[in-house]
C-alpha cells in the first residue's frame, strides 16, 4: 500500500495542482489517496463528515489505473443523497434506507470517474436532505471544522466540513433550496449551484424535487469547481431538455475578468427575516468591493412573491419525499414508519399525503411565477447580490428537528436562508463566495445569482473577486476549536 504525503504539501495544492502533480509523477493517485483517507481517519472522530466509506473499492479502482482526465488522481466523496455509485450505500439520511446499496453509477458519478476523480466516501447529510444543518439521528451531527460546537450547514454539511477541514480540495454536493450555497458560507468555500439541468440527474431521474434539486460541487479555489463543471456537463442520454454550456468553457471564464456589470442588491430579506447584523456588514462591504472593482452596485428588490415560494417549497419538498418514502416502504413491508423516519419528516409528508392534487399542480405554478419574476429582474441587472444566509454556522441543535412542530422547524428552516431558494425555483445560477468573517473568525459569503444559462459570468466575476481577495489563506485552525465532542 502506498504511504501518504506529507500533509503541508497536500494541502498546498487544489485538486488541479494535485492533477498536475500525478501527471508529472511527482506524486501517484495512490499516495494521495492514503493521504486523503489518513487525513479522514484522523479527523473524523471530531468532524463526522463522512457516514459510508468504501476505502477498498477506491484502491482498487486505482490500482486498475484511472481514466486520464483533468482531475486524474485526486480524492473525492459524494454527498450521501441522490447520487448512486455502484456496490455502494445511499442511505440519504435516514434509518429507512440504511442498507441501500446502488447496482450502478449515476450519469454524474460515472463522469466524475471519468475525470480520474478516485472516490472513497459518502458524506454526512440531514435526513432526506430536509435542513440547513447536518444533523440526522440516524447518524448523528457533522461538525464545523471552524468551531466544533457549531453546524457546518446543510444538506451537503458532510461534504463541506470535509472540503474545510483539508480532506480534500473538492467534493460532491446538491442544492434544493441553497444546499450547496449555505454550507460554503458557514465553511468558507466556493459554492456554485449551475443553471438547471446543465449537470444531468440520470439514468433514471430528470428532475429532483420538480426540477429546483441541481447537483455540483464545493471547493476551495474556483478553477476546481469550473473545471469539474466543464468535465460534467452536458445532457443525459433521453433528457428532454438541457442547457448549453457555452463556449469556450467555465475554467476559461473563470480566469478572465468579467464585464462590468450592473449588480442589484438586495441586503433586506424578501420576507423580513432578520439578519445577523456581522452578516448584513460583511456583504455591504462586498457591495462596496465590487463598485471597487468597476461594477454599478445598486439597492434594489428582486420582485417575487417569496410567501408564495415559501409555501411551495414545502408541498414540492413534501410530495416528493412522500413518494420516495412510501415506495421504500413498500419494497421492505414496512406498514409503520414510527421509528424509520424522524418525527419532523414524518408530520412533513403526513402533511403532505393529505394534500389535494391540485396543491403540488399550484405549487409548480408558483415555481414558474418565481422564474418570470427573477426573469424580469435580470432584464435590468446582470447579478444579484444578497447575503447567503441569515446568520453565521450556528450552533448545533439550532435548526434541528427534535422537539419541534412541522411548522417551527420549517420557519427556522425557511428563516436562516430566505435568498438563495428563488434560484432554484427559478433554474437560475447562483454561488457563495468566500469573504469576509465574523467576530469569532466565522466565515461569511456573499451570495450571487445570474440569470438562466449565464454560469460563465459568475465564474468570471468569481474568479476576479479571488484574484482581487485572496481565500485560500484562510483555514481553519489545528486542533479545532471549539468543543471536543
Amino acid at each position: 500500500m502506498a504511504a501518504p504525503i506529507g500533509y503541508d504539501d497536500y494541502d498546498a495544492h487544489d485538486g488541479l495542482g494535485l492533477a498536475a502533480l500525478v501527471r508529472s509523477s511527482a506524486v501517484s493517485a495512490a499516495e494521495l489517496l492514503e493521504t486523503a483517507i489518513a487525513r479522514a481517519d484522523a479527523d473524523e472522530p471530531a468532524l463526522h463528515a463522512l457516514v459510508h466509506r468504501f476505502d477498498d473499492l477506491a484502491r482498487a479502482e486505482v490500482a486498475r489505473g484511472l481514466p486520464e482526465g483533468p482531475f486524474t488522481g485526486v480524492p473525492f466523496v459524494l454527498k450521501n443523497t441522490g447520487f448512486e455509485a455502484a456496490g455502494t450505500i445511499l442511505s440519504t439520511g435516514s434509518r429507512l434506507f440504511a442498507d441501500a446499496v446502488s447496482a450502478r453509477d449515476t450519469t454524474l458519478v460515472a463522469r466524475y470517474r471519468a475525470a480520474g476523480l478516485a472516490i472513497f466516501a459518502k458524506t454526512n447529510t440531514p435526513e432526506f436532505a430536509l435542513s440547513f444543518t447536518t444533523e440526522p439521528e440516524a447518524f448523528g451531527p457533522s461538525r464545523n471544522p471552524w468551531d466544533l460546537a457549531r453546524v457546518p450547514g446543510g444538506s451537503s454539511g458532510g461534504s463541506a466540513a470535509a472540503v474545510a477541514a483539508g480532506y480534500l480540495p473538492l467534493a460532491n454536493s446538491s442544492d434544493g433550496a441553497g444546499s450547496t450555497r449555505v454550507p460554503a458560507s458557514h465553511t468558507g468555500l466556493f459554492g456554485f449551484k449551475p443553471s438547471r439541468m446543465l449537470n444531468p440527474l440520470g439514468p433514471v431521474a430528470v428532475e429532483g424535487i420538480a426540477g429546483m434539486s441541481t447537483p455540483h460541487a464545493l471547493s476551495r479555489s474556483v478553477r476546481d469547481n469550473a473545471a469539474l463543471l466543464d468535465a460534467t456537463a452536458g445532457p443525459d442520454v433521453g433528457d428532454p431538455y438541457a442547457v448549453p454550456a457555452g463556449a469556450g468553457g467555465f475554467l476559461t471564464a473563470a480566469g478572465r475578468d468579467p464585464r462590468r456589470l450592473r449588480i442589484g442588491y438586495t441586503p433586506v430579506a424578501p420576507l423580513g427575516e432578520p439578519i445577523d447584523p456581522e452578516v448584513a456588514a460583511v456583504v455591504a462591504e462586498g457591495a462596496r468591493f465590487l463598485e471597487g472593482l468597476g461594477h454599478h452596485v445598486e439597492i434594489t428588490e428582486a420582485g417575487y412573491d417569496a410567501a408564495a415560494l415559501k409555501a411551495a417549497w414545502k408541498v414540492i419538498a413534501g410530495v416528493n419525499v412522500l413518494a420516495g418514502v412510501r415506495g421504500r416502504a413498500a419494497a421492505l413491508g414496512i406498514d409503520d414508519l414510527d421509528g424509520w423516519i424522524e418525527p419532523v419528516n414524518r408530520a412533513w409528508i403526513d402533511w403532505a399525503a393529505g394534500l389535494p392534487s391540485t396543491a403540488y399542480l399550484g405549487a409548480i405554478g408558483t415555481l414558474h411565477q418565481s422564474a418570470r419574476a427573477l426573469g424580469r429582474f435580470f432584464e435590468r441587472f446582470d447579478v444579484l447580490l444578497s447575503p447567503v444566509a441569515a446568520t453565521a454556522a450556528p450552533p448545533l441543535g439550532t435548526l434541528a428537528g427534535a422537539g419541534r412542530t412541522l411548522d417551527a422547524y420549517y420557519d427556522a428552516f425557511w428563516g436562516h436562508a430566505p435568498f438563495t431558494a428563488v434560484f432554484n425555483a427559478s433554474g437560475a445560477p447562483a454561488m457563495a463566495v468566500p469573504f469576509g468573517e465574523t467576530a469569532a473568525g466565522l466565515p461569511v459569503g456573499l451570495h450571487l445569482g445570474a440569470r438562466f444559462g449565464d454560469d460563465a459570468t459568475l465564474f468570471s466575476l468569481a474568479g476576479e473577486i479571488e484574484r482581487a481577495r485572496p481565500w485560500a489563506h484562510r483555514r481553519p485552525a489545528r486542533p479545532f476549536r471549539g468543543a471536543t465532542p
